[in-house]
């Protein structure tokens, strides 16, 4: 999923452990008809699943794209694997829309967190 570029760039939040996460890695073909319209969908979809914690996503301007979806446990994550649609969406992506990609899935064990105070902004005396 990576419609994320209108959203503001802030990281999903460090959740108490332990939860799982999986790490999508892509690179995309040319053709990339009917991706962001289903990519918004698949968005809409994984935000029902009960469990579903968040997900970043990043860019680089050579064209690898990196997804991470984190899940409160096992049975969220297993749910939306299985999800009728999010299946054909990767039947479709592997004959239309990526080059290759990895998928990887880990078990968070620790995580933590950081964000700056904001200083408040007064009028400046000349």
């Amino acid at each position: 999923m990576s419609s994320h570029s209108e959203a503001p760039a802030v990281p999903v939040e460090a959740y108490e452990p332990p939860y799982y996460m999986a790490v999508f890695t892509t690179l995309r073909t040319q053709d990339q008809s009917g991706y962001s319209e289903t990519d918004a969908r698949l968005e809409d979809l994984v935000k029902g699943i009960p469990g579903y914690l968040g997900t970043d996503h990043a860019q680089t301007p050579g064209g690898l794209g990196i997804t991470v979806s984190y899940f409160r446990d096992a049975d969220a994550l297993t749910k939306w694997r299985a999800d009728v649609e999010h299946r054909a969406a990767q039947q479709r992506g592997r004959a239309e829309w990526y080059q290759s990609y990895t998928l990887h899935v880990a078990k968070v064990e620790r995580s933590s967190g950081f964000t700056r105070a904001q200083v408040p902004q007064g009028p400046t005396a000349d």
